[in-house]
């Protein structure tokens, strides 16, 4: 029986996380996961209405949640870490600080969930695992969560907030090697991209560096904020340090799908912008992956 979840896709999805939304649903419907999207349903005011006016930010989010409450008894799930933060909070909000939603009746029945949760937590290690046709050994990521998922914790609620593990155990399921490192859950300075890029690429420099030291081949991400900021910004943070960076960064799902068999995943890699498939034609052609 498929497990069915309302699904908020959030603004990025059918724009610089295509990739993202594309995977994940090849992903899904592999796996039984029926993800219903909300109608009608708005941005979540991440991050610049929060940063204008944070009450119409909550009330954006809000909205969202009082829609998907009276669409089904069933908790609202999204991909995307800044929306994820942005509807929780909602969430904790409406139940903690008494803040009521101004348009729509949220009782607080529902609440939001992060894909990555669905799929480590409702289908499992063991069944994700069962459907690998490519074991994706020679594969050593090291899982970058960045600062929206888990924080703050309580309302986030969401694996461990200094040393998440959702993603290195997916990867371990897939049969790579998950590289451990101490900034998984750094910033990588994404809403400072137009105003301050000098300090993003500081950030995105030392991220890359610090993956490099832990012997890292390249980065798993959950994010498309951080997906495309640490993709996108590999040479002119190189330039920055006096080093050339050339690490892929691939979004959790579409590593699922690879190793799951999914041929579209050519497709999700095109999009990228530091080259990610000589990686996985070289794991995937290895004798241990056949």
């Amino acid at each position: 029986m498929a497990k069915k979840y309302t699904y908020y896709p959030g603004c990025s999805s059918h724009t610089s996380g295509k990739d993202f939304e594309e995977s994940l649903q090849a992903v899904c419907r592999h796996l039984g996961v029926e993800l219903i999207e909300l109608p009608d349903w708005n941005c979540c005011g991440a991050s610049a209405t929060h940063i204008a006016e944070h009450e119409v930010g909550v009330q954006l989010s809000l909205r969202n949640l009082a829609m998907a409450e009276k669409l089904a008894d069933r908790d609202v799930v999204t991909a995307c870490a800044a929306c994820y933060s942005h509807l929780k909070y909602a969430e904790y909000a409406a139940k903690n600080e008494g803040v009521k939603s101004k348009i729509g009746q949220y009782d607080g029945k529902i609440g939001a969930r992060n894909l990555i949760d669905i799929l480590h937590n409702d289908v499992g290690l063991d069944e994700i695992a069962a459907n690998v046709k490519h074991k994706l050994e020679g594969l050593r990521p090291v899982g970058y969560y960045g600062c929206l998922m888990l924080r703050p914790p309580e309302v986030m609620q969401l694996d461990d907030v200094e040393n998440p593990k959702y993603m290195e155990d997916i990867v371990g399921a897939l049969g790579g090697e998950p590289v451990h490192w101490s900034y998984k859950t750094e910033c990588c300075g994404a809403s400072l991209a137009i105003p301050r890029t000098d300090i993003v690429l500081k950030l995105v420099g030392k991220l890359l560096a610090k993956a490099e030291e832990a012997g890292a081949n390249c980065i798993v991400t959950a994010c498309p904020l951080c997906q495309l900021n640490v993709d996108s910004r590999q040479k002119q943070a190189g330039e920055l340090l006096g080093k050339s960076f050339n690490l892929p960064v691939y979004y959790f799902t579409e590593l699922i799908g690879i190793a799951f068999g999914i041929q579209e995943y050519r497709t999700w890699l095109n999009r990228h912008i530091v080259d990610p498939k000589p990686l996985i034609d070289q794991v995937l052609s290895a004798p241990a992956a056949r």
